[in-house]
This record gives C-alpha cells, sequence and structure tokens, in this order.
C-alpha cells in the first residue's frame, strides 16, 4: 500500500493529492515532477518518478509530485492529455502561491512529460524542463517544443518501448535550435530504466546543478 499524500492540492474539479519533499540546507528553487499514464497503472510513486525527484531534492529543490485526476485520492475523472495539462497547470499555480517567485524546473516521465512540457515551455515561472523517457512514438506531436529557449535535458534509454532513439534524436536536433538541449541514453535500458534508476537520479541532479551553478557564473 503506497503512501498517501501530505497535501492536497486546490485543482479544477475538486484537489490533487500530493507529496512535497524539500532538500537540507537552503532551497535552491522549486520543482515538479509529472507521472506517467494513469490508465497503464501510472501514479506519483511510479519507480523513475520517485528517483527523478530524488535527483530534484538531491540538487537542493523543494520537489512536489502529484497525482493526475482519477489516481489515488486526487479527485475528478481521467481526461487524456487536456485534463493532464489542466492538472499540471494546477500543480504549477500551487507552487508559484506558496514559493512565490522561486524559479521552477519542471520533469516528466512519459505521459507526464507530454503534459508537463507543454504546460512549463510557457510558463514564466519555469526556467528548466527535464522530459524523461518521452514518448514521440506513441503521440508523434511533441514539435509543439519546437522554438523552445529554456534549458532541456532529455533522459532516454535506447530501448525505449514508445520512442526510439533516432525518432527522438531528431526531435532533440530541432529543439537545439533555439534551446539548450541536452540528451543523455542509457544503454540497454527499456521504458522503465529499471536497471538504470540509480544512474537516472544521478543524470537529473547533475544536470539541475550544473544549470544553477551556470547562472551563478
Amino acid at each position: 500500500m503506497y503512501p498517501k499524500g501530505n497535501l492536497q492540492i486546490p485543482a479544477s474539479h475538486g484537489h490533487l493529492e500530493a507529496i512535497l519533499k524539500e532538500p537540507s540546507g537552503e532551497p535552491k528553487g522549486v520543482a515538479l515532477v509529472c507521472h506517467p499514464h494513469p490508465l497503464g497503472g501510472g501514479t506519483m510513486h511510479n519507480k523513475v518518478v520517485f528517483r527523478a525527484a530524488a535527483g530534484l531534492v538531491d540538487a537542493g529543490l523543494i520537489t512536489l509530485k502529484f497525482n493526475f485526476r482519477g489516481v489515488g485520492a486526487s479527485t475528478g475523472t481521467h481526461d487524456e492529455i487536456p485534463g493532464g495539462i489542466e492538472d499540471v497547470t494546477d500543480a504549477l499555480a500551487y507552487l508559484k502561491e506558496t514559493y512565490p517567485n522561486k524559479p521552477i524546473t519542471l520533469a516528466g516521465f512519459s505521459f507526464g512529460t507530454r503534459t508537463g512540457m507543454e504546460v512549463g515551455m510557457s510558463d514564466n515561472s519555469v526556467v528548466r524542463l527535464i522530459s524523461i523517457g518521452t514518448p514521440v512514438d506513441k503521440y508523434g506531436d511533441f514539435d509543439f517544443l519546437i522554438g523552445v529557449k529554456k534549458p532541456i535535458l532529455f533522459v532516454h534509454g535506447d530501448k525505449d518501448e514508445f520512442g526510439s532513439v533516432e525518432n527522438l534524436k531528431k526531435l532533440v536536433d530541432k529543439v537545439a535550435k533555439t534551446a539548450d538541449a541536452e540528451l543523455v541514453v542509457f544503454e540497454n535500458s527499456g521504458h522503465f530504466f529499471d536497471e538504470h534508476l540509480k544512474e537516472l537520479r544521478e543524470a537529473v541532479k547533475n544536470w539541475v546543478e550544473k544549470k544553477l551553478s551556470e547562472q551563478l557564473n
């Protein structure tokens, strides 16, 4: 049985169940992590989401993860990408109200990256993006990222079932024309990074720390 969230975020349909974790020491910003597809069993307790959130906390960010509508104790009924986009927007609104003027790092895994990136790329409070297991073959409509100007990290497995590395590289090349885009690919890794969860956590931590350091220089 998964632990219940330690807070409820106001949402258009009621509330979103969420968990907030704070780093040791002075926080360097805040972060949001969005989980994979609810109809595939995705929750905020997903192992990839857990490791990504841990990497963000390791980097010094107050980190929020939440359950999309209809998942766990979140109200509402699953509504595919439109509903997911609304939920990400509501989660960001909570962070902006609770931590005003704090830069936000937005990370998403699979369905969470399809919904999260679309919201985060145009939200002025979001300063950087992390797209994990980008399902370019499942959705095929990630071209909305073309023209983004925020730093973005793509983390992927070379055997990802929902997005070939070849097709992801085509997207990254287009994104890199306007953005500081980086791609990390793990060998012998599927969509859920089963043997690479520790490396996933480190990749997120290292990239965020690098971006935070660049801000200071």
